[in-house]
């Protein structure tokens, strides 16, 4: 059977920490700046980790 390719977008967006689950990043942060508050602009800066039901199907396009 032939390898299985990583998804190239998922690759640029999502990371592995070191116990296995998966980061990620906000949205909402690259335009249209000027209406969101600091607060809301500040805490989006931060990164998160992708939910649970959502954590195997973000790992098989991680695969590689």
């Amino acid at each position: 059977m032939p390898k299985i390719k990583t998804n190239s977008g998922a690759k640029k967006r999502f990371t592995l920490t070191g116990t296995g689950r998966v980061k990620r990043k906000h949205a909402y942060k690259s335009h249209i700046l000027t209406k969101k508050t600091t607060k809301r602009k500040r805490n989006l800066t931060y990164t998160s980790l992708v939910d649970t039901a959502d954590e195997k199907r973000m790992k098989g396009l991680l695969v590689a």
